[in-house]
């Protein structure tokens, strides 16, 4: 119920940063985490986590030696976040992804999971954040996101040589979940 009442003030606050009243649901973490494979990540960052409804799962997941960031803008849910996750490291923009990875001396990510409202968001500062996550995806890794429209598909698909579509009616609202593919991995071209 708090986590409720903190997204219902951050959204009547700032509808434009915070993309739904209620954070999402176990139904949308399941359809978004399904892709990763765990064992081979090394290094995930999650934009726009808001109160963590992702963040615990992938927490509990994570294989050893695995490096987490946290991205996350809202004062408040950041807040909340550093309480909830003390050794997760939180910072606050995404367009920003290669400073923070170079700042713990690490090459690029192999996953990046949003729950950034791009929809909302002017055309250049989604650009940016887009430009920030290719820049730091790893050949072969994994952009996440989920959306409550189709809005987002051609800009993804102009961005990435695979973009797959799920859809789910168990959230509030029912949402798109884009996983995109980053370039080919070392194994597809050599062809392994």
């Amino acid at each position: 119920m708090q986590d409720f009442l903190v997204f219902l003030r951050r959204f009547i606050a700032e509808p434009g940063r915070v993309g739904s009243i209620i954070p999402s649901s176990r139904f949308l973490c399941g359809q978004m985490l399904k892709s990763v494979d765990w064992a081979s990540t090394d290094v995930i960052l999650e934009l726009g986590p808001g109160t963590g409804a992702f963040t615990q799962t992938i927490y509990q997941r994570l294989h050893p030696g695995t490096q987490y960031v946290l991205v996350e803008r809202d004062s408040q849910f950041r807040s909340m976040l550093q309480s909830r996750f003390p050794d997760l490291p939180i910072r606050e923009e995404a367009t920003k992804l290669r400073f923070y990875l170079e700042e713990q001396d690490l090459a690029g990510a192999d996953v990046i999971i949003s729950g950034l409202p791009f929809a909302n968001f002017p055309q250049e500062l989604r650009a940016a954040i887009l430009d920030e996550v290719q820049s730091v995806l790893k050949p072969g890794g994994l952009f996440i996101t989920f959306q409550y429209s189709l809005q987002l598909q051609a800009e993804l698909q102009d961005r990435f040589p695979w973009v797959g579509i799920d859809f789910t009616l168990l959230n509030i609202p029912p949402a798109f979940i884009y996983t995109c593919r980053n370039g080919q991995s070392e194994n597809d071209q050599h062809g392994a």
